[in-house]
């Protein structure tokens, strides 16, 4: 398997990929309700999506405007090669791009580790969303701070 490529994708133009990884890792593998699941948010957000050389999508990402970043999402298959963290990259690079300070998200408790790895750091209370435990999440951005 060759390591997939992150590009900025349109949700118009790249929801069926965008839909066929979301519904694989949160409706099927996680039980999250497609009513959950498909928020209304998407057409205003900038996503973006991994895909491999012949155009399979392997993961996604979303990021709105206020810094929120969400949905991300690897299929198991490509867990533990990067994936993530690319996709993680790019939408902090657009962060920056657009000028926000800071990005902010709601970590599936196992992710934790992960996302600290990438800079962010725990705060407040541990909360319940989709019926799976999260906790609130930033990073501060600075405009020549690297990913780690």
């Amino acid at each position: 398997m060759t390591e997939p490529q992150i590009v900025r994708a349109d949700f118009a133009l790249s929801a069926e990929a965008i839909r066929t990884v979301r519904e694989e890792v949160f409706i099927e593998e996680q039980g999250v309700t497609p009513e959950l699941e498909w928020d209304g948010l998407d057409a205003e957000a900038v996503h973006v999506l991994a895909c491999t050389a012949d155009g399979t999508p392997v993961g996604t990402a979303r990021l709105l405007a206020d810094g929120h970043i969400g949905r991300m999402a690897v299929r198991a298959a490509w867990r533990g090669r990067g994936v993530g963290r690319a996709l993680l990259a790019e939408l902090i690079a657009i962060a920056r791009e657009r000028g926000l300070a800071r990005v902010f998200l709601g970590a599936q408790t196992h992710a934790v580790g992960f996302y600290e790895r990438q800079g962010f750091v725990v705060y407040g209370e541990p909360f319940m969303d989709a019926g799976i435990p999260h906790r609130h999440m930033a990073r501060e951005l600075s405009p020549r701070a690297p990913m780690r």
